[in-house]
């Protein structure tokens, strides 16, 4: 006779595979690591299957961009469900540090890394590490520009041109790393006031704030924009799929990010995330970027550097101050800033 704790059982374990069958979430217990991953979902899934393959971790993904990966973290402070923070700008990662969101760690792979790498993990007490360096910058499309006889834009001051008028994509600030990076780029290029009326004479040629930092790109690649505000490594990527679109570094000079690597404070699956986040600061690891078309500069000094990453050496780099911008304090006043002068205002 079928006691009623087996029948109990047997019916648990029949949902569980219909919730499955259906595309249900899985159970936090039949994951051995949760993973948010703000980087292209080419990169996260491949880095998810490589990590499976050699140590038989089952990998979870959320990808959502660096804003709301925050916010997320941030949500769930009492009750952490995710336990590693891969990639994304770095600036997020910093707030996040700050505010007690991030375990300390000091990762045994931390001495191969890039100087700027290891001055993220430094500056922030060892609660986030440099994984990778993009380049901010714009992409257009070069049909597009053609077609209108349009001249490429070189420097910020073109995309405010009247040519663009409706032209032009910048991501949401509220939920991309990769625009709140270009607001912080802009007021350290040009000082707060001029940036912020460059930022309200762009928004009258802005068509779209997507929530993604890659969306503007995409969109220029379908030709549903001219330009955007974009990442270089993300034009690059999009121009090795076959899509008609260049890279600019704006001759103003222009900022970057450190994008970076984090264990979430309270994480369930401790050990497997110390486990994750060293083999991520790997040469082996970090060079599955190239190979999911991703071309950032990587952290590692011995993974080798894709021919077609962005050549530092010919971009006027700003000195990007991390510890201002990376302060919650700081990107709280700058977004609200945006929101009431930029963001609500009707064009």
């Amino acid at each position: 006779m079928t006691s009623r704790r087996s029948t109990e059982n047997r019916a648990r374990n029949i949902g569980l595979v219909l919730a499955i069958l259906m595309g249900g979430a899985t159970p936090a217990f039949a994951q051995q690591l949760n993973v948010i991953c703000p980087v292209q979902a080419e990169w996260c899934s491949l880095a998810a299957t490589e990590f499976e393959k050699e140590t038989g971790v089952k990998v979870g993904l959320t990808l959502k961009g660096s804003g709301e990966s925050f916010a997320q973290i941030a949500a769930e402070k009492a009750n952490p469900k995710l336990d590693v923070w891969f990639g994304g700008t770095g600036d997020p990662h910093l707030q996040a540090a700050e505010q007690g969101l991030l375990d300390e760690y000091k990762s045994p792979v931390l001495a191969q890394l890039q100087p700027w790498a290891q001055r993220q993990a430094e500056q922030s007490k060892y609660r986030t590490v440099g994984m990778y360096l993009g380049v901010l910058g714009m992409g257009y499309n070069s049909e597009l520009l053609a077609k209108k006889k349009i001249a490429a834009p070189a420097c910020w001051k073109d995309l405010i041109k009247s040519e663009f008028a409706g032209e032009v994509q910048m991501a949401n600030p509220n939920a991309s790393g990769t625009a709140y990076t270009a607001i912080a780029t802009l007021v350290q290029v040009m000082g707060e006031d001029d940036a912020f009326k460059y930022l309200k004479a762009l928004h009258k040629n802005i068509n779209s704030y997507p929530r993604s930092g890659v969306g503007p790109i995409k969109a220029a690649a379908r030709g549903e924009t001219l330009a955007s505000v974009s990442f270089i490594h993300d034009v690059i990527t999009e121009a090795q799929a076959g899509f008609p679109v260049k890279a600019v570094a704006p001759c103003e000079g222009t900022g970057y990010e450190i994008g970076s690597l984090s264990i979430v404070k309270g994480a369930r699956n401790l050990e497997n995330a110390k486990k994750f986040y060293d083999w991520a600061l790997t040469p082996k690891a970090q060079a599955l970027a190239a190979q999911a078309r991703q071309f950032q500069l990587p952290s590692n000094v011995a993974t080798p550097i894709s021919p077609l990453s962005p050549k530092v050496a010919d971009i006027k780099l700003i000195n990007y101050d991390f510890a201002k911008y990376g302060s919650s304090a700081e990107r709280k006043r700058l977004l609200e800033r945006w929101d009431r002068e930029v963001g609500s205002v009707a064009k």
